[in-house]
């Protein structure tokens, strides 16, 4: 049996009882946190509430989801039932996103890669709107992330042209020296080997990849075009 109908079957029952799946969050399964049941729901329900946070749920948000978190074909309806029962839970989304917060209290770099994804589904459909806005500068609140990271994440997922010192969470007009250690930093950071080193799950690759290009993007403006050069090891 999948996580998905796993999850499936779970969120079925409490929903049909009415009870909300912030239940789901006082389980103790003896898994790591980021393979538990209850990190699974609470990032599913905060993906959920996010996408209709402008008010609507479209197709591109979903799709979004699916990229995520890499549903399988086979699992998909199940992913689905989870996740639009998540959507229509009663509990607020900063009650998940504390949960969150304290599960990865000492691992400040999880909770940015879960608000990145979250700002994946925010920018699906093209658009990037204030209630959205307001979701997330709460939940990185909660998270208790800086202002830095999270105007670095935006940066990075909101359309337009970037400004490439944001991106690579530097102020403005930073010397390029400084520029190149950051850019070196976080290349080290986010190399997908480091990704699953840090336990979170092999889909996060996929925004992994695109987190890179742009951090590359931005060392290449600051530069002055020069593409990035081999790190050296370590």
């Amino acid at each position: 049996m999948s996580i998905w109908t796993r999850l499936a079957n779970i969120v079925g029952a409490l929903a049909a009882r009415g009870e909300s799946l912030i239940a789901l969050l006082e389980r103790r399964d003896g898994a790591r946190p980021e393979c538990s049941v209850a990190f699974t729901i609470a990032v599913v329900a905060l993906g959920a509430k996010m996408a209709k946070a402008d008010g609507r749920v479209n197709v591109a948000e979903v799709r979004a989801f699916r990229q995520v978190f890499q549903i399988a074909p086979e699992d998909e309806a199940a992913a689905a039932r989870v996740f639009n029962l998540a959507r229509q839970d009663v509990a607020g989304f900063d009650l998940y996103a504390a949960r969150i917060a304290r599960m990865f209290r000492r691992q400040p770099r999880i909770l940015a890669d879960i608000l990145e994804g979250l700002f994946h589904i925010a920018v699906a459909d093209g658009g990037y709107h204030a209630d959205e806005e307001a979701f997330l500068r709460r939940v990185s609140e909660i998270f208790g992330l800086s202002q830095s990271t999270f105007g670095c994440v935006q940066a990075r997922m909101v359309g337009g042209r970037a400004d490439p010192w944001r991106v690579l969470g530097l102020p403005p007009g930073a010397d390029v020296a400084a520029a190149r250690v950051r850019w070196r930093k976080l290349v080290r950071e986010n190399h997908p080997d480091r990704l699953v080193a840090r336990g979170l799950p092999e889909e996060s690759v996929t925004l992994a990849n695109a987190r890179l290009a742009a951090i590359n993007a931005a060392w290449e403006e600051i530069s002055g075009g020069r593409p990035p050069q081999a790190l050296a090891a370590g």
